[in-house]
């Protein structure tokens, strides 16, 4: 089975976020499967140093981008085992940072079309593409349209998997005519029109054969209006091609038993978990005490996030005997409200407002909760991380989290957190004062829960088998996805 992962960022070149995880993850648990399995990305300015030294140069073209020739050249890699391609052209990657520029349409316009370019090049013909999010949702459309015409491409066939479908990478009609070069007549709505734009996202999603998401739950949400943010009649007319699959995590980054920067510890032994605690205190500035609870968050701060929520109840929450602290960047009110509170309360709260991958374990570690209230959710990788270090979440009910956190059970013992369901300010405090009180009230039970979260298996190798199977089931299909 041969499968090019197609991604606009990849953990350890590129990072904006979960999608950069799953692609630095999930290729290896798939190659141990026995999948020949490589990625292709940008070769953005930001990449560190050390790996644009080993890369090599393996072709160079040039692709049409309306009327201009750009130049490609595309740069191998192997890293743990695995190949990497990378699209170089300084004009269009060469920038800080990723994404959020002018002519975005353009640049992933041009990347697309690279991809599709560069396999014959790399002598590459993959069974399938696995294409992620917007940036590569056109990449099905021309490989269905154009390139399947192609000798050595009728037989690829395609997967298209939705990290986040609030970004859709929406631009002008000129984008789809001009630079991508399609004909007029897929201009209308149930092809690629939207509201008078062409959108990247809908691209992939009537064109794909397969669609998958990153958890069961968030499969379900975005089939309904609330959460499938004006797709969710494409998403129905689809329903018997779309999956759910749950991400995970790479637990070996992840392991509080043999984490180098932190006191070891386990299910069965948490002693190292109170050192790192007294530690993280001490640090931080916060009054050393064991017997305050320690409520994190690390998180972009975004209402998407739930961060609404917290700013509502801060201040009954802190009339709590708690410790408070928040790690993360985002929107400017939330920043400025943090860093206000931290100075109010500098005995209880500490706002680093910023973002230490270090810092961040640390945290992970010496906390006894974890607060993740999102307003919507597709997968979520904090609370599966925090749990690793046996640190308790509270959630909302929604999408990965509903499918990763079990609320603690007084009945049956069952749980390895605690969670709510409504989208509700005081809902999320009446769950947190009640993990609080079981936290003073109940030792033994509170260590039972830590104990059955730092006993869940995050692990890929689930997934990976999962994302097999289908890429197995579309090869063997003799036709592509009509549309």
């Amino acid at each position: 089975m041969k499968v090019l992962f197609i991604v606009s960022e990849c953990v350890p070149f590129s990072k904006t976020g979960g999608l950069a995880d799953v692609a630095g993850s999930l290729p290896s648990e798939l190659k141990r499967l026995g999948t020949d399995i490589r990625i292709i990305l940008p070769k953005y300015q930001a990449i560190p140093d050390h790996f644009k030294k080993q890369m090599s140069k393996i072709c160079e073209f040039t692709v049409s981008v309306g009327w201009r020739q750009q130049y490609c050249g595309i740069e191998q890699l192997d890293h743990e085992g695995i190949t990497y391609y990378f699209v170089d052209n300084e004009y269009y990657f060469n920038r800080e940072g990723y994404y959020g520029y002018f002519d975005d349409g353009e640049r992933f316009s041009f990347f697309t079309k690279a991809v599709l370019e560069s396999m014959n090049h790399i002598s590459f013909y993959p069974n399938v593409l696995h294409c992620h999010d917007w940036h590569t949702a056109m990449v099905p459309f021309l490989l269905r349209t154009e390139y399947q015409k192609r000798p050595g491409y009728h037989f690829i066939r395609t997967v298209f998997t939705i990290h986040n479908l609030k970004f859709q990478g929406i631009f002008p009609k000129s984008v789809m005519t001009e630079l991508l070069e399609i004909p007029e007549h897929y201009f209308t709505p149930e092809r690629l029109e939207f509201y008078g734009n062409i959108n990247f996202m809908k691209a992939g999603l009537i064109s794909a054969d397969s669609l998958t998401t990153v958890s069961p739950t968030y499969r379900n949400e975005i089939l309904t209006p609330y959460y499938g943010e004006q797709m969710d009649g494409i998403l129905k007319s689809r329903e018997n091609e779309l999956v759910g699959i749950l991400n995970g995590i790479d637990e070996d980054q992840y392991n509080a038993a043999r984490d180098s920067n932190h006191h070891s510890f386990s299910a069965n032994n948490l002693s190292g978990k109170a050192m790192i605690k007294k530690e993280l205190q001490r640090r931080l500035g916060l009054v050393e005490d064991e017997k305050k609870p320690i409520i994190s968050l690390i998180s972009r701060l975004t209402k998407q996030k739930g961060l609404d929520l917290v700013t509502r109840v801060f201040h009954e929450m802190l009339q709590e005997d708690v410790q408070f602290i928040l790690l993360g960047t985002g929107d400017w009110e939330f920043e400025q409200f943090f860093r206000h509170e931290g100075g109010k309360y500098p005995d209880k709260v500490r706002a680093i407002i910023g973002f230490d991958e270090a810092l961040a374990k640390e945290i992970y570690a010496g906390s006894d909760l974890f607060i993740m209230p999102s307003q919507f959710e597709p997968c979520g990788l904090g609370q599966m991380i925090a749990m690793r270090y046996g640190t308790l979440p509270i959630v909302r009910e929604t999408g990965g989290l509903n499918d990763t956190v079990h609320s603690y059970n007084e009945m049956t013992g069952t749980g390895n957190g605690f969670s709510f369901h409504n989208f509700n300010a005081h809902d999320m405090l009446y769950t947190i004062r009640r993990a609080i009180h079981l936290y003073h009230s109940e030792q033994n039970t509170w260590n039972q829960i830590v104990k059955q979260a730092m006993e869940m298996d995050f692990s890929w190798a689930q997934s990976a088998f999962q994302y097999n199977q289908l890429y197995a089931e579309l090869a063997s299909r003799s036709e592509s996805h009509v549309f």
